[in-house]
């Protein structure tokens, strides 16, 4: 395997990168059939042969590598990957004071200056993610210096190398002590029972924290709450704290009950007086509206693409619809929490979609407020799909 390969940038891109895009795209370089073995240092240069920017070759679902340095004498090593990830940490230091959240990214990707990378922390273990062959290529000086920076209860690794992004089953154990899973971990003072053990999600998504807390904190109190694509069922712990008279949570996958339910009793709350349903989202608005139920807050949080037995949802193509169904059993005056974390486009599309919804169902709206992406999930101002999250609090006007 050749060490280092240089590849050349289309002309019409070359600016592109040397104002800090960060990702590597075939459509964006002349000579990309020369690339070899993931984890090879690529150095971009323009049609000059002059230096660009220094990366290296990892497949994904995004493209095909990350520049990871401005430096032409950069070397990828052991001194690279520390400093980096020490940087990142130092930036994290108000999250590791709190007691109320021990649960939060600690390194986040492009935004922490390695694509293709993510490390989050629970509660003293901590979990990395590798996004491709070629950053795990890299993987003992990274998993060393994580070592020698933190202290650490454990530490796990879930591998996402298919270029769908999609998990490899393994023992996920790296180092330290094996957990006693779940783990207990808080995020605001709610308990949230997680597991780094098995498949690839955890349990909960952190990147929601901030929009969590304000459904508990300003819209659940009295209200009738459903949580559509609902996973392991935390927006409804949130909004049973906040005061919900009745969550109801709905997911198609046959975890979710059982998991829905352990979160609930790990905050000490009555599972049997929710409602927790087993079933196709699209399904369940068909039957809601059949029985004539209206619900005071809706949220819709789907994947950014997912697949049942009758039907393909891509969030680019089908949230119109998704939000028109949740308008029609949304009570007058009535909250949708509508989400999404697909990059592949922005909030201003995202509020296209949510007035077209509004105006195709003859009724009128008002967002109340929106999030992106917390603190700790550091974004790269030079790739705008780095901040992927879109959360908007629309208010259904009578």
């Amino acid at each position: 395997m050749k060490t280092e390969i240089s590849l050349k940038v289309k002309s019409k891109f070359v600016n592109k990168f040397k104002n800090g895009y960060p990702l590597i795209t075939k459509d964006t370089i002349i000579n990309s059939n020369v690339l070899d073995e993931e984890g090879m240092t690529i150095k971009l240069v323009d049609e000059q042969n002059n230096f660009l920017a220094k990366g290296y070759y990892g497949k994904q679902n995004k493209g095909l590598g990350w520049v990871l340095s401005r430096k032409e004498k950069e070397q990828f090593n052991h001194h690279f990957f520390e400093k980096t990830l020490k940087d990142a940490f130092s930036q994290r230091e108000f999250f590791y004071k709190s007691s109320e959240t021990t649960a939060f990214r600690v390194f986040n990707g492009e935004g922490d200056g390695i694509g293709g990378l993510t490390i989050d922390y629970f509660d003293g273990y901590y979990l990395i993610t590798w996004y491709s062959k070629g950053i795990y290529h890299f993987r003992e000086f990274i998993i060393d210096s994580l070592k020698e920076l933190v202290e650490y209860k454990g530490i796990y690794q879930k591998k996402r190398f298919d270029e769908s992004g999609k998990y490899i089953e393994e023992d996920d154990f790296v180092a330290g002590d094996r957990g006693e899973f779940p783990i207990l971990v808080k995020e605001n003072g709610v308990n949230i029972a997680v597991y780094l053990n098995e498949s690839a999600m955890v349990g909960v998504f952190l990147d929601q924290r901030d929009v969590r807390k304000t459904l508990r904190d300003v819209y659940s109190k009295g209200k009738r709450v459903l949580n559509t694509f609902s996973y392991t069922g935390v927006f409804s712990v949130f909004a049973a704290l906040g005061g919900a008279v009745k969550t109801t949570s709905v997911d198609l996958a046959n975890r979710s009950k059982s998991k829905t339910i352990e979160q609930f009793r790990v905050n000490e709350i009555d599972d049997n007086a929710q409602d927790i349903i087993v079933e196709d989202v699209f399904n369940y608005f068909k039957y809601a509206v059949k029985k004539g139920l209206l619900f005071d807050v809706v949220i819709l949080d789907p994947p950014s693409f997912a697949r049942s037995k009758k039907f393909v949802f891509s969030a680019e193509k089908d949230y119109k619809n998704l939000l028109k169904e949740a308008i029609s059993i949304t009570e007058d005056n009535g909250i949708i929490l509508a989400s999404t974390n697909a990059s592949s486009f922005g909030m201003d599309k995202f509020k296209g979609f949510i007035d077209t919804a509004f105006k195709e169902s003859n009724k009128r709206y008002k967002i109340i407020e929106e999030y992106s992406l917390p603190e700790d999930f550091r974004t790269n101002k030079h790739y705008p799909e780095s901040n992927y999250l879109k959360v908007v609090f629309i208010k259904k006007i009578k």
